[in-house]
């Protein structure tokens, strides 16, 4: 009674094995990032506190599930070819061949359609691949440009996508004998045995996150032969084996055997910043290359202005020499001062147009579009208006730096990484100690001769090895079973010795590998410690320069402040000099080398005012870039901008993104 319970029970717990093992863990590893303490690792410590979530967008960190098709994990996964032509609001905002922008227009463009953008989403979803690879027990590949720490440590690694191996075999011998219990003998004896085997194996193996190694293994033979000395023929034979290895010391636990998978969930967050960090550098540069058109703009206007001066001055001075109250040559010296500023104005023109081809370029993916080609970029903010700048202690602008900035969390996720690294080397010093334990079953079936009742016989004569009979006649008494049929038996017949667990068979093992001196190991160690020294360092370094950026742009906003304001007297008391200058020369107390004189200065004057203000509104984007605000003051959404959608409406008067008319024009 209790051996047949036990027999119950084995066969229980195996098939419970079987059916429970394709599921775990693999499938279960399939949660989002973070929704288990093991899947978080070392990266949940406190230095990723308020870290941002990750991205909306394609995961492909998931890969295909087989339910309900099986064979989905087995075809390609589809990619959608990049996007490589400008987004529909660049039509949109063109209208009688001018493109009216605003600054957060040309920032909303370049989330659609800027290229290092463009170049940069893939970073997070390849680094999501790389998730999907170490899910199932592969190495990480890494990402280039992203500064993840390499993988080092020869600890015994585990496959944890479940693995079905499926063989069949057929083999066919002919073998020569010179035994006469394979080959009979007399008359009847054989020369050589013929044996015909065809097997069927199948197992099932799996790795875990402790160190385990989980198999069933089924095994079937089919075996013929025309040895007289075989029971069954034909034969056939199954087992089912049951086996487990657990390392017990390099291997063991589930740090060393899941490193893979914590290091590239950080590094997908390392992407997600790097993504993040493209994000803030192109809406820089669009914001100054957006400010410094509409200082070319403005200086063209300036130097029109200078143009049309000199052009009045000229003509005044050639009705005057007319008239004869004017020596000709002040018309030559007016006529010379209209090429200069003409020169001058060509030369701010040029600028202008250099300065658009460059903000085209940020903002769209292909200038060579018909309808963009010869646009010309028209902005609608101007810097007539001071920005707001908020005064900050250093030390909380410090802080702030610290806690929003892209590169600084980039840093932080690394020296995570490298501490994985440290421990999962420590444990690979250690020698490898592995526990192995087996528990089966056999079964042996087939057709064997079914005998009569037994009979014994006077005796038979002795024959010698060729089957001649012995000079003597000698009779031995023989018992004589006559064969009465055949006993037909099968897979059956052994798969149910199986089940009844007639012939059980388990063995435990403990194998030791010391390896002598360990200098591969010491070496991996030693390495992914000063790799993790190297980064404190970096990191240390990092935030050295966040504090000398945080500063500067503090000064240079302090100090370009200062400038507009001083530019501005500079430019008012330039105007009055002027008026005064033409009017002392219209009464013949001035000369025109000085009313010409005067003109230039304010010319220079009023330069240098559009030139200070846009360094202030410049100082002001470096400011929010020092302290990671750029995303928080443009209302940027990474989810967005991950997608190359920007859900906002345009700032033209009276139109949408869909070009319906609208009301008064909103920024967001």
């Amino acid at each position: 009674m209790t051996e047949r319970l036990f027999r119950s029970a084995a066969a229980l717990l195996l098939a419970a094995a079987i059916i429970a093992a394709p599921v775990a863990p693999v499938y279960g590893q399939s949660k989002p990032a973070g929704q288990t303490k093991s899947a978080q690792g070392a990266g949940s410590g406190s230095s990723s506190a308020g870290y941002p979530p990750l991205m909306r967008g394609p995961d492909y960190s998931k890969g295909k599930s087989p339910f309900p098709n099986i064979f989905a994990p087995y075809s390609p996964i589809r990619v959608q070819a990049p996007a490589l032509t400008n987004s529909p609001r660049v039509d949109q905002l063109i209208q009688d061949g001018k493109m009216k922008l605003s600054l957060q227009d040309a920032i909303a463009l370049a989330l659609e359609n800027n290229l290092d953008i463009a170049v940069q989403r893939y970073t997070p979803w390849i680094a999501d691949t790389d998730i999907l690879r170490t899910l199932g027990g592969g190495a990480s590949r890494g990402l280039a440009g992203t500064g993840t720490a390499s993988v080092l440590g020869a600890i015994p690694s585990q496959t944890f996508d479940p693995l079905l191996t499926w063989t069949m075999n057929l083999d066919h011998r002919t073998t020569p004998v010179n035994n006469p219990f394979l080959a009979g003998t007399g008359v009847a004896a054989l020369n050589s045995v013929i044996n015909h085997a065809t097997g069927a194996n199948l197992q099932y193996s799996q790795g875990f996150h402790t160190g385990t190694a989980f198999a069933v293994t089924s095994t079937n033979s089919r075996v013929s032969t025309t040895s007289p000395a075989a029971v069954f023929d034909p034969s056939v034979q199954s087992t089912l084996f049951v086996s487990f290895t657990q390392e017990l010391l390099n291997g063991f636990g589930r740090l060393p055997n899941t490193r893979f998978i914590r290091i590239a969930k950080n590094s997908k967050k390392i992407a997600d910043q790097v993504f993040t960090q493209q994000v803030i550098t192109s809406v820089v540069q669009v914001e100054n290359l957006y400010w410094e058109l509409v200082f070319a703009r403005e200086d063209v206007k300036v130097k029109h202005r200078s143009v049309e001066l000199a052009q009045k001055l000229y003509n005044d001075n050639k009705r005057q020499v007319e008239i004869g109250t004017l020596a000709p040559i002040e018309v030559v010296r007016a006529e010379a001062e209209v090429a200069r500023a003409t020169q001058d104005l060509i030369v701010s023109q040029t600028l202008q147009l250099q300065q658009q081809t460059l903000l085209k370029n940020a903002i769209t993916k292909n200038q060579m579009d018909t309808l963009l080609r010869e646009v010309e970029i028209v902005p609608t903010d101007q810097v007539a208006q001071l920005p707001q700048v908020e005064i900050l202690p250093i030390q909380d602008a410090v802080k702030e730096a610290y806690q929003k900035r892209p590169d600084v969390l980039q840093q932080q996720m690394d020296l995570l990484n490298r501490d994985i690294n440290v421990r999962a080397t420590r444990n690979a010093l250690l020698p490898t100690l592995a526990l192995f334990g087996q528990y089966g079953w056999t079964g042996l079936s087939g057709n064997s001769a079914k005998f009569g009742a037994a009979s014994t016989q006077a005796g038979a004569h002795i024959v010698d090895a060729n089957g001649n009979p012995v000079p003597q006649d000698l009779f031995v008494p023989v018992t004589v079973r006559p064969v009465a049929g055949t006993n037909f038996a099968g897979l059956g017949d052994a798969l149910g010795s199986i089940f009844r667990s007639d012939f059980p068979t388990y063995s435990l093992q403990l194998n030791l590998n010391i390896p002598i001196r360990n200098r591969p190991a010491q070496a991996d160690n030693a390495r992914a410690i000063l790799e993790q020294r190297q980064a404190e360092a970096r990191l240390q370094q990092l935030e050295n320069g966040i504090v000398v950026e945080v500063r500067n742009a503090q000064i240079a906003l302090e100090q370009n402040r200062a400038r507009v304001e001083a530019a501005q007297k500079s430019r008012i008391l330039q105007e009055q000099t002027l008026d005064a200058e033409q009017k002392k020369y219209q009464l013949g107390a001035s000369t025109i080398f000085f009313v010409i004189q005067a003109q230039r200065d304010l010319s220079a004057a009023q330069s240098v005012e559009v030139r200070a203000l846009v360094d202030l509104v410049k100082a002001k984007v470096d400011f929010d870039r020092a302290l990671g605000r750029t995303l928080e003051v443009n209302r940027i959404s990474i989810a967005g901008a991950k997608q190359g959608t920007v859900p906002r409406d345009t700032l033209i008067p009276g139109t949408s993104v869909s070009g319906e008319l609208v009301g008064p024009a909103q920024k967001f």
